[in-house]
């Protein structure tokens, strides 16, 4: 009888470690998932500088002309597993199941890894479509020109809805442009830095870059900031203008193209 009781409860200790081990295996998934890893993106980084090397272009997907700047180059994995230039794709990619998105930062002059938290992108979408659906565009208060907060009550929401920052323990507030679509709000990142740092950046830069630079996350889905002459972040959004630079540079880069084709023509 002590045989059998003894066989029973070696059963249930087995069973109870497996379950244990299950549950560390999967929690262990999870953080490594949702985690920058550095050694993770040095290795990505690595497979990138080789590809380009080997191949004189970026390993990237293609995008539209007007895609967010910190989201235009992302990474395209099958081109360097299939050359042999990584086994897969990083565990915490979204590709993996995790929750970032890998792309290249600066990548017309020093082409460097970066990361997208997906979290916020699919925030931001929720909100932008209820935003969306609404008769009346649900601005509340203005924050600067061109720029306001959002009524969520009318949209749905019971409280205001606010993200997790990738750089503090801050949750960053949403903002929605007189375009209509839906921002995060990364100023109180942003004056935390320059106070912490004694950073002096010029009014009339944007400062999103020092964000960028600095951390692996980069702050995507975002509206440019600079400085007043106070050394405080603000807002330096115009659509007018934007619209007239973003013709300009179209119009630019057909020139470049008709040129192109006239010189091979002529070769």
């Amino acid at each position: 009888m002590k045989k059998y009781l003894l066989i029973g409860l070696v059963c249930v200790v087995s069973i109870i470690l497996s379950a244990c081990g299950s549950l560390y295996k999967d929690e262990e998934q999870e953080r490594v998932q949702q985690t920058p890893d550095p050694d993770l993106l040095n290795s990505v980084q690595r497979a990138v500088d080789a590809y380009q090397q080997d191949t004189g272009v970026l390993p990237i997907k293609n995008s539209e002309e007007d895609t967010d700047l910190f989201v235009k180059y992302q990474i395209d994995f099958s081109r360097l597993t299939n050359g042999g230039y990584l086994v897969k794709s990083p565990e915490n990619s979204f590709e993996q199941g995790g929750i970032f998105q890998y792309v290249i930062w600066n990548a017309e002059e020093t082409p460097t890894v970066k990361l997208v938290d997906l979290r916020m992108t699919e925030r931001l979408r929720e909100v932008n479509i209820r935003f969306m659906a609404t008769k009346y565009p649900q601005f509340k208060d203005r924050v600067a020109d061109y720029v306001y907060t959002i009524n969520f009550d009318n949209i749905g929401y019971k409280t205001d809805i606010a993200v997790d920052s990738p750089y503090s323990n801050n949750l960053l507030p949403l903002v929605v442009s007189s375009e209509g679509d839906v921002y995060v709000d990364y100023s109180i990142d942003l004056q935390r830095m320059i106070e912490d740092k004694k950073l002096k950046p010029v009014p009339g830069e944007d400062i999103r870059f020092l964000l960028a630079d600095e951390y692996p996350v980069i702050p995507a889905y975002s509206l440019p900031y600079t400085v007043n002459e106070n050394n405080e972040v603000v807002f330096m959004y115009d659509p007018v203008t934007e619209r007239e630079q973003r013709k300009e540079q179209l119009r630019q880069e057909q020139q470049e193209l008709e040129q192109n084709k006239q010189e091979n023509s002529e070769k």
